[in-house]
This record gives C-alpha cells, sequence and structure tokens, in this order.
C-alpha cells in the first residue's frame, strides 16, 4: 500500500514537471483539450497560473476553465429586498454605461463600452501567484517591487488604480474643484469636451497608446463629451489617490512645458515595456 502511494506521488510530481516544461516550451494545448481529466489540485498547480507560462496565456486558455466568470449574473434583488430593476448600481449613473445592472468581470470584459475602449485580457490582472502565500509573484521581481500583501490575488495599484484613482487636478495650473464643478467653465455646446481645451493641442497630447486601450477609440469617444475621459480620470474613483501615469513625450513638450514640475519628476517618461506599442 505504502509504496503504491508512493508511487502516484511520483507519478505526479513527474507530471507536473512535464507539464512545466511543455508550458515554458509555450504549449499549452493541454488547457482545455485534458482539463476534464485533471483533479481540482492538479488543475490548481497546472503552469498556466504561473510566471512565465501566465504571461502568454490566452482568454481562450483561462475561460476553458473559468468560463462561469462571464456568464454569473447580478440577483434580481439584494438580500435586503431592493429590486435590481428599480434601483442604480453606481456605475450606472454614468452616462457611458448602457444597459441593466452586470457583474465585475462583465463590465470589464464583455459590455458595448469596455470592448469598445479597451482591450483587457484575464492575464493583465491575473498575472499568477503562489498558492503556498497567496501573492503575486511573491519571489519574483515584479517591477523591482516584491512587497506585495499575502491574499491579494492581483496587484492593484498596477492594475485597478489605472482607471479607478482620483481626479488630480492638483497637477493641474489653474484649476480647482472636481471636474463636474469646474467643467461648467469650459464646457458649452462648441465644447461638448472640456478636457481637450488643453489636451488636444497642449498638453500630453500623446496617451493612451499602451496594448490594453483602444486608442483611437477612445479619442473618438472623447470628441463627443469629456464623460469618457472623466470615467476613468476621477469619475469612477475607488482610491484617494490617481495613478502616477508615465509621461510620454508629446510634440512641442519642451516648448509648453518649462522644465519637469516637481510633482512628476519621479514619474517614469515611457509606458510599461509589457504594454507600450510597436511604433
Amino acid at each position: 500500500m505504502l509504496s503504491t502511494l508512493k508511487w502516484k506521488h511520483t507519478a505526479k510530481i513527474v507530471g507536473f514537471g512535464l507539464l512545466a516544461a511543455i508550458a515554458v516550451a509555450g504549449t499549452h494545448s493541454i488547457v482545455g483539450a485534458e482539463q476534464a481529466a485533471m483533479g481540482y489540485d492538479e488543475a490548481r498547480w497546472h503552469p498556466i497560473h504561473f510566471k512565465p507560462a501566465i504571461d502568454d496565456a490566452s482568454d481562450e486558455q483561462c475561460l476553458a476553465c473559468h468560463a462561469e466568470i462571464l456568464d454569473h449574473k447580478v440577483r434580481d434583488q439584494t438580500p435586503a429586498g431592493l429590486r435590481t430593476s428599480e434601483f442604480l448600481a453606481w456605475y450606472q449613473t454614468l452616462d457611458t454605461y448602457e444597459g441593466p445592472q452586470d457583474t465585475f468581470h462583465a463590465r470589464h470584459l464583455s459590455s458595448a463600452f469596455a470592448k469598445k475602449v479597451m482591450n483587457l485580457k484575464c492575464n493583465f490582472c491575473h498575472q499568477g501567484n503562489d498558492l503556498r502565500e497567496e501573492a503575486p509573484n511573491a519571489h519574483a521581481d515584479n517591477q523591482g517591487d516584491t512587497s506585495h500583501s499575502l491574499r491579494k490575488m492581483i496587484v492593484p495599484s498596477q492594475t485597478c488604480l489605472m482607471c479607478h484613482g482620483k481626479f488630480p487636478v492638483e497637477y493641474m495650473d489653474g484649476l480647482e474643484g472636481t471636474w463636474p464643478e469646474i467643467r461648467v467653465d469650459f464646457e458649452d455646446e462648441e465644447t461638448p469636451n472640456g478636457c481637450l481645451t488643453c489636451h488636444e493641442d497642449l498638453y500630453r497630447t500623446v496617451r493612451h497608446q499602451v496594448t490594453f486601450l483602444n486608442s483611437q477609440a477612445i479619442e473618438e469617444e472623447g470628441a463627443k463629451g469629456s464623460d469618457s475621459c472623466y470615467g476613468c480620470h476621477g469619475g469612477r474613483q475607488w482610491y484617494r489617490i490617481s495613478y502616477p501615469y508615465p509621461r510620454n513625450p508629446w510634440p512641442d513638450m519642451e516648448d509648453i512645458v518649462d522644465g519637469t514640475p516637481e510633482w512628476a519628476i519621479d514619474r517614469p517618461v515611457q509606458s510599461d515595456p509589457r504594454y507600450r506599442r510597436a511604433k
């Protein structure tokens, strides 16, 4: 009996080593083709959930096992008895959102607006974790930062904060207050987007040039009004701080801006290499 258990344990180790070799080689065909034969623990430790294989994992491979994440629907009513058809969720109050209430993952991956302006993939947020510690890349250098909180499956400061930080009015010369308060001074029927008063020709005109955003669609939506801009720059605020966006050089930058502002001294001057678009 003992020898049989030992043989099974050894076989699992050998099997895991084979899967790791396949993953490192860039072949994940086993995901989907043989997933039904996997036990839960075997699937949890599949190399596609770890670096480096997860960096190349496609949405199709992720959803082969996690399809229910997009099939979930919100409840018809809350535990307190409030019906979803009679009340608006906070995200429904934004003009850019259409349709009934939907789940977190659906709003980011399959909603009409998300597919129009974003190109998010599963591994944008889920970048691998150590099951023993439930922390992402606990023993790997992740942009020079290894101080991740345990139990965190993602790194919010490198993902969520990008679109859910506060409106950075303190960095904008001459502006005070929140955007809903000050937009009335910049917008009218002929100027539907007050953001473009400064950001069309003067400041930071090279933007959104990353693979997880559809830059052209964002510019087209921005021409219709500022709600699409404000949505990701304060309108969907979850955090007290704003994301420190890199300051990619833009035309005539040196003539318009006198040196680097104090608040931008430590900012990167190029987008993250992982998401930088080829020129």
